[in-house]
């Protein structure tokens, strides 16, 4: 049976948030005079992911994750630079940072009509609007649902049961959470009762705890999943 709803994630599954978090932050390092080295990108991302899956445990708050991010990043690197204006600037740059997955426009051109689109983010509100507003997806979209507009963020239960009352008509047999994540984007459509679709292009192992309904490697196979 198709799908009718497709909540489908936005960073990695159809913007591109690791060009995106690139180039913001060589942005921000080249205008401290701060090497942009891949070792060093690397390290702020695997940083910032760190924080971002303590965030979804609720170990911390969001403006802890805005904040501490830059703070320990700093300190690693023994760089003197205030970590509250790095971040000020690196959300500013990223909101710039508007990109499509190749591939991500296609689906969303073949599903509408026949399935509603919504995005479901976890992320700060003005960086989201300002990265998603411009991209030629967004007419495609009935609704964009921002964790910080919504107070809670996946993978809570909390959040899908305020996405599920926003969307008029909305049945949980019909519907269908698409992401790269398997912490927040997965193991909150389980949460949710709902069937999951892991956008995995990089093949990895699905792990037995957290068991998604599909897994897909392709763009083509997610529309084949949702409209079949």
């Amino acid at each position: 049976m198709p799908y009718k709803i497709a909540l489908m994630d936005a960073d990695n599954t159809l913007l591109d948030f690791t060009r995106s978090e690139h180039d913001a932050l060589c942005e921000c390092l080249v205008a401290r005079g701060i090497p942009t080295r891949q070792e060093i990108i690397d390290r702020y991302s695997k940083i910032n992911d760190d924080h971002w899956k303590m965030l979804e445990r609720g170990e911390i708050t969001r403006e802890y994750l805005r904040i501490n991010r830059f703070a320990q990043f700093f300190k690693e690197y023994g760089l003197d630079h205030d970590p509250t204006n790095m971040a000020n600037d690196y959300l500013m740059a990223l909101s710039t940072k508007s990109y499509l997955l190749d591939g991500a426009l296609e689906l969303c051109q073949h599903l509408y009509g026949r399935c509603r689109l919504f995005i479901i983010t976890n992320g700060n509100t003005f960086v989201q609007k300002g990265r998603f507003d411009p991209c030629p997806i967004a007419p495609l979209v009935e609704n964009c649902f921002i964790s910080e507009e919504l107070g809670c963020s996946k993978p809570e239960k909390a959040y899908f049961d305020i996405v599920s009352d926003m969307i008029p008509g909305f049945d949980p047999r019909e519907t269908i959470v698409v992401g790269d994540s398997l912490t927040s984007d997965i193991q909150g459509g389980i949460n949710a009762g709902l069937d999951t679709c892991w956008f995995n292009p990089q093949s990895k192992p699905l792990p037995k705890h957290i068991p998604a309904t599909y897994v897909a490697q392709s763009f083509s196979e997610i529309e084949k999943i949702i409209l079949d």
